[in-house]
């Protein structure tokens, strides 16, 4: 991983590599804990705002506001009239857990952390369908133990774990410690 992002950056202004652990876990619960709740069912959005953080499994998400969009679903079934298909409703009740969701946002000090990687940026989102995270900011910085990564957009294809850390006319800027590849490279017994 790090190799191919530091090689990356020396032949394009973006780095490229794998968070491994940023990966979708659709049969672990999630759990959420914020100062302030607000749901909108007429705007099928609900808004978690002040110390927000969120757990699943191993990974871990914190922010200062989080707003949740989830899918409109059509008043009628497929034998619906075109008049009814055209009046939504929420997609599920968010309370009775059944809501589905079509992208986070989430900004004001962005903390994602998943096994050895981490991330911070000022925003961020999260698209359900596309599975994809995208991180934003002044200063975006990806971490995985001693190595450090910093760009301003950070762009993670959640299924996968293939990531590219954009530099936005800057460069992206990459800090390797020697000492973590070897920590990786399996020792050979000698008989």
């Amino acid at each position: 991983m790090l190799a191919a992002a530091a090689q990356a950056q020396t032949q394009a202004p973006a780095g490229s590599s794998r968070m491994t652990g940023m990966k979708l876990s659709n049969d672990q619960p999630i759990q959420i804990e914020s100062d302030q709740l607000e749901v909108k069912d007429a705007e099928s959005k609900a808004i978690f705002t002040g110390n927000v953080k969120v757990v699943q499994g191993a990974t871990t998400l914190q922010a200062g506001t989080m707003v949740v969009y989830y899918k409109p679903r059509s008043a009628g079934g497929n034998g619906a009239t075109p008049a009814a298909k055209n009046n939504s409703a929420p997609g599920g009740s968010l309370t009775g857990g059944n809501a589905q969701i079509d992208h986070i946002e989430v900004e004001k000090k962005v903390f994602l952390s998943s096994g050895t990687q981490q991330a911070t940026a000022d925003s961020g989102v999260f698209n359900m369908d596309a599975q994809t995270l995208v991180l934003k900011g002044k200063e975006v910085v990806l971490s995985e133990g001693a190595n450090v990564f910093t760009g301003c957009q950070l762009d993670v294809a959640m299924n996968t774990g293939e990531a590219k850390l954009q530099a936005c006319g800057g460069r992206v800027r990459i800090q390797l410690d020697p000492k973590s590849q070897q920590q990786q490279t399996p020792q050979r017994s000698t008989n």
